[in-house]
C-alpha cells in the first residue's frame, strides 16, 4: 500500500517538483498539494510542464495533517511552527528550509530569526545521504540541506575526512530559480540578462552550514563563501580553492575521491571540470578535482541542478530512506 504524502507550500519552485516527482513515485500516493498564495488554482496551470493535475488546498491540518509523511516547502522562519504541529501528529517530515539545518539555536537566530521550534534541533537530522545515510533511515524529521552546501560538501568531505584542509575560498554560482519564485529586482529578466553578479557578501547564511558540516568531519575552520547569480533558469557550479596542510601535497586525490564514492549512486567524478548542463534536471552530483603545482592548492568544482539535488529530487531520495524504500526510486 503507498505511502500518503502531502507536500506542504507546492506553489514555489521547489515545492512544485517536489509534487511533480511524487506524483509520479510508486511507492507514495500524493494526498494534497497546499499554497499560502493561488489557493484554488490547479497546478498544471500554475506550471503546465509538470502536468500535475492536483488544485492548490489552504492548509487544514485537521484534513491534511492525517498522512504518512510530508515535505514542507515553506520560507525559513515559516516552516518550523508547521513542522512541529506535523510532528505532534507523528506524520514523518523532510523540511526544505533552513529551519533544521543548524544544530544550535543561537547560531540560527544569529544568522535568520527567532527559531520557532527549538526542542526539535536535537532529533532533526542533516539530509545529506551521502554523510547521514543510515541516520536518515531511522530519522522522523530529515532536514533537507541547502544547494550551495550539498555541492560544496560533497566537494570538500574526502578533504576534510583527511585533516588536511587549512582554508578554503568557495566560489559559487546559480540559476536564478535559487532565489524562489518570487520576483525581485536582483532576479528580474533585466538585472540578469547578459549579467553576473555576487550576492549575499560577505554574510550569506549558508556559510555557518557549511561550517558546521565541515566541522563534524573534522575540519574546523572559518570559510569564505561567495554566491554568484548567473542568466540560468536552473542550474549551479561551485569552485572550491582550497590551502592545506603539509599532508595535502602527498595524497593520490583521484584515489582518494574514487574511494570515497566508489559506492554513491548519485555522485560521478570527472576529469574535466564539469557544467551544469552535465546534471540538469538530475540528482547527480558531478564533481572533478584538480591539483596546481604552481601554488599547491587543490581545485574542486562540483556541479548539481539545485532544484533536484539542491532541493526537490534530494527531498525524495531522503524520503526513500526514510521509509525503507530503494534510495533512488521515483527520481531515476
Amino acid at each position: 500500500m503507498p505511502h500518503s504524502v502531502v507536500v506542504f507550500g507546492a506553489a514555489g519552485y521547489t515545492g512544485a517538483l517536489t509534487a511533480k516527482l511524487l506524483y509520479g513515485h510508486p511507492s507514495f500516493e500524493l494526498r494534497a498539494l497546499t499554497a499560502r498564495s493561488d489557493v484554488g488554482r490547479r497546478l498544471d496551470d500554475l506550471y503546465p510542464h509538470h502536468r500535475i493535475p492536483l488544485e492548490l488546498e489552504e492548509l487544514d491540518l485537521d484534513r491534511h495533517g492525517e498522512i504518512d509523511a510530508a515535505v514542507v516547502a515553506y520560507p525559513h522562519g515559516a516552516s518550523a511552527p508547521l513542522v512541529k504541529a506535523l510532528r505532534e501528529r507523528e506524520v514523518r517530515v523532510v523540511d526544505l528550509s533552513a529551519d533544521f539545518r543548524l544544530r544550535d539555536a543561537a547560531t540560527y537566530e544569529a544568522w535568520y530569526r527567532p527559531h520557532e521550534a527549538p526542542e526539535l534541533l536535537d532529533d532533526a537530522v542533516y539530509g545529506l545521504p551521502e554523510r547521514y545515510r543510515e541516520q536518515i533511515r531511522g530519522a522522523s524529521l530529515v532536514a533537507n540541506p541547502g544547494c550551495y552546501p550539498t555541492a560544496a560538501l560533497l566537494a570538500l568531505a574526502p578533504l576534510a575526512r583527511e585533516g588536511v584542509l587549512d582554508d578554503v575560498v568557495i566560489d559559487a554560482k546559480s540559476g536564478v530559480s535559487g532565489a524562489g519564485r518570487a520576483a525581485t529586482d536582483k532576479t528580474h529578466f533585466v538585472a540578469v540578462d547578459e549579467n553576473v553578479s555576487a550576492y549575499g557578501v560577505p554574510r550569506h547564511r549558508h556559510t555557518p552550514e557549511i561550517e558546521q558540516e565541515l566541522a563534524t568531519l573534522g575540519a574546523d575552520l572559518r570559510i569564505t563563501f561567495t554566491p554568484h547569480l548567473l542568466p540560468l533558469d536552473q542550474g549551479e557550479l561551485v569552485t572550491c580553492y582550497v590551502t592545506g596542510n603539509g599532508a595535502l601535497e602527498d595524497l593520490d586525490l583521484d584515489e582518494l575521491y574514487a574511494g570515497s564514492y566508489a559506492d554513491e549512486p548519485f555522485v560521478e567524478l570527472a576529469a574535466a571540470p564539469p557544467g551544469v548542463r552535465d546534471v540538469r534536471e538530475t540528482n547527480f552530483c558531478r564533481i572533478s578535482v584538480h591539483r596546481d603545482p604552481r601554488t599547491s592548492r587543490v581545485i574542486v568544482f562540483a556541479a548539481i541542478d539545485n532544484l533536484w539535488k539542491g532541493a526537490a529530487s534530494q527531498a525524495v531520495q531522503n524520503l526513500n530512506l526514510m521509509f525503507g524504500l530503494p534510495e533512488g526510486e521515483g527520481i531515476t
